[in-house]
């Protein structure tokens, strides 16, 4: 299993980079709220959907990660250097935790949703859980609570009743503001 830490310390890609992390206790939201923009990196990431090619990382890229208190879940809001959304990505996790620097992490459970900005949504990295599952990194109980937690946000996603679309797009805005953050200056 591997721990994964939101202010993506080693990051070889990234040459600079704004970091944040604000705590939020609001009646739809309670957690941590992360921001991390790209201002220099070495080359974009870009990744392949379906036949389409995607660039999920860039100067003035925004990634926003969502670490709410109490679930098996991190969402990550990747905002283009036009302030779009190019995707959100959810990180299925064992449990989340903050280190003594007060930075979020997460340790991870292989399995992820994808859900593009057209609707798309995509369950990533079944068979990653599953060969983790047969080498001992997790038990039984890890892969069964990993699989339940995809199918309880898939069915909420196809529901539309997943709060965090809305939520990345708000706060976005409200973090941005409070950190006066302009477009492109910080």
């Amino acid at each position: 299993m591997k721990r994964k830490f939101s202010d993506r310390a080693n990051w070889r890609r990234i040459l600079k980079k704004s970091y944040a992390c604000i705590p939020m206790d609001e009646p739809h939201f309670r957690g941590f709220v992360t921001l991390y923009r790209i201002h220099e990196l070495r080359d974009p990431l870009w990744k392949e959907y379906n036949g389409r090619r995607m660039c999920l990382a860039d100067r003035g890229y925004l990634w926003m990660q969502h670490f709410p208190r109490g679930e098996h879940f991190v969402v990550t809001t990747m905002f283009d250097d036009k302030g779009q959304v190019v995707q959100w990505y959810i990180d299925i996790c064992k449990i989340q935790g903050l280190t003594d620097q007060q930075v979020p992490w997460f340790d991870d459970l292989f399995l992820d949703i994808v859900v593009l900005p057209t609707g798309e949504k995509l369950l990533l990295d079944e068979d990653e859980l599953e060969e983790a599952l047969d080498e001992g990194q997790i038990t039984p109980r890890d892969s069964a609570m990993a699989q339940k937690t995809a199918g309880r946000l898939m069915e909420l996603i196809n529901q539309n009743k997943f709060p965090y679309f809305d939520l990345s797009l708000t706060h976005r805005r409200l973090l941005l503001d409070k950190l006066g953050w302009e477009k492109g200056l910080v």
